[in-house]
């Protein structure tokens, strides 16, 4: 039998229960006006009925923010959206920080007056980057550019929003990522990249071909995950319990499988192709699948840059990334299939079609937001994730998400030829970071700029110039660095010319 104080405890209880969340967030996306990973995330979103709310665009450029917006909301109202979202350009960065569940970075600085010498002026000294965005002397120079707006980044998710989950797609993924965590170290950033998914669906691919059972979904493959950002290995790969590496010595049997590429063939490729040529002969050499494309692997294994370019570059496959692409991509009337222009689709003169971008952005939101678990490779702060890498440098491995909560997965260590190289770019993003919270020392950067394995083919005066005139070219985007204390600058012609 029930007494009266029983009843009252139950009650008390009852009423101390929380509230059931209503699945509605709030995402500020700090880059806002972004010409494509903005409009994929809308129809992703608009696709979504698992959560839902708003989302605050913040932009220095705002008037761009404004556009997609509007476009956001156009998005929203098509017949076949079944989200429900509404989106607003916000111009103060706090405001929009404020009460933020989820924050998603996607930022660029202007390509014509940045990534354009990144590419053309390491050129001149004879290094060839393919696409010079994450590693190479351009990729240090976008580093430089890009750790202290991100550790600034990091203080204000500290101070406005600290329990939101942010969600980092800029580039170079790995020092944007370090940046914020050295900034406010309890953050929650997940790094996200779609490289790897480019070997899953490389498998997927293989599995299609030679199995009567019709190309699997990428998420059928079952990878081992482990390295850095771009520069990401597989040790093991799974679909159904076969051997992949199995499937992919069989495929590297056949005849065509592994082949050469002519500058003529390759003169009318998108910059973006990839025939995983570089991909076959690393695996082939270490015993151990690069995941990532082959644009990037070449940045990181720069044996392929070497030699009569653009020769000896495409005879892997590979085209790289011109410095007069990445300036058009810039402009308004950019039509590529990388950027979008919203306001075509928005007046009807290009045809809109509400399909998902393939992106993992929203998955995450919905798992990390009302349950459901999911498997994913991230980047994030190794804490033991690659047991032969040191502690606290952002790897890349897979995780395990579900509400409010990520798991890295252990993906053990490398061998010792791959970890060779991996070790030298970790020990460079490491010392650029030291360099930046050094008060902008241009001389430790330097350092890690000598030890890059793209710098190494020249001697330390050439790359000191080349250094310079990078620095002197871009020296407005480098308020944060101290040029004038710089003994390797006070040294160059290049930066006093």
């Amino acid at each position: 039998m029930v007494n009266d104080q029983q009843l009252i405890d139950q009650s008390s209880r009852q009423q101390s229960l929380p509230e059931l969340p209503d699945n509605r967030v709030k995402i500020t996306y700090i880059g806002g006006g972004s010409r494509q990973w903005a409009p994929n995330l809308f129809r992703d979103l608009a696709l979504c009925t698992d959560v839902k709310g708003e989302v605050a665009l913040y932009d220095v450029n705002h008037k761009s923010a404004k556009l997609n917006a509007k476009f956001g909301n156009w998005v929203q109202n098509k017949e076949d959206a079944v989200g429900d979202w509404e989106y607003t350009a916000v111009e103060d960065r706090a405001t929009a920080l404020d009460g933020a569940d989820f924050v998603i970075l996607s930022t660029q600085f202007n390509p014509a007056e940045t990534f354009v010498h990144d590419l053309d002026i390491p050129e001149k000294y004879g290094i060839y980057g393919a696409v010079a965005a994450t590693i190479g002397p351009g990729g240090i120079l976008r580093a430089m550019r890009t750790i202290p707006v991100y550790r600034e980044l990091g203080t204000a998710i500290g101070e406005q929003c600290p329990d939101a989950w942010v969600l980092n797609y800029t580039n170079p993924m790995t020092w944007a990522t370090r940046a914020l965590y050295e900034a406010f170290p309890e953050i929650n950033v997940l790094g996200l990249c779609h490289e790897v998914f480019h070997a899953q669906d490389m498998l997927a691919d293989l599995v299609g071909e030679y199995f009567d059972e019709g190309r699997p979904d990428r998420d059928e493959i079952d990878i081992n995950v482990k390295g850095i950002n771009h520069f990401t290995w597989v040790d093991e790969a799974y679909w159904r319990g076969i051997d992949l590496f199995e499937v992919i010595d069989y495929h590297l049997k056949q005849e065509g499988a592994l082949r050469e590429f002519s500058v003529a063939e390759m003169a009318d490729e998108d910059p973006f192709v990839d025939n995983n040529q570089v991909t076959f002969e690393l695996y082939r050499r270490f015993g151990v699948l690069p995941a990532a494309g082959d644009r990037h692997l070449v940045e990181y294994a720069p044996w392929f840059i070497q030699g009569a370019m653009p020769d000896d570059l495409n005879r892997w496959g590979v085209k790289r990334t011109t410095s007069e692409y990445r300036s058009q991509h810039w402009e308004d009337n950019a039509t590529d299939h990388q950027t979008y222009d919203v306001k075509s689709w928005m007046d009807g003169t290009e045809e809109f079609s509400l399909a998902e971008s393939g992106e993992i952005a929203v998955d995450l939101i919905k798992t990390l937001t009302n349950g459901g678990m999911m498997k994913t490779h991230v980047n994030l702060p190794n804490h033991g994730q690659v047991s032969d890498l040191p502690d606290g440098a952002v790897v890349e491995t897979n995780a395990l998400i579900t509400p409010n909560n990520v798991k890295p997965i252990t993906a053990g260590s490398l061998p010792r030829p791959v970890r060779t190289q991996l070790c030298s770019h970790v020990e460079t993003h490491e010392t650029l970071i030291e360099a930046a919270v050094d008060d902008g020392n241009v001389d430790l950067a330097f350092q890690a700029f000598l030890n890059d394995p793209q710098v190494r083919t020249l001697q330390t005066e050439t790359a000191r110039e080349l250094f310079a005139e990078l620095i002197a070219a871009e020296e407005s985007y480098l308020i944060d660095w101290d040029l004038d204390a710089s003994d390797v600058l006070s040294e160059s012609n290049a930066f006093h010319s």
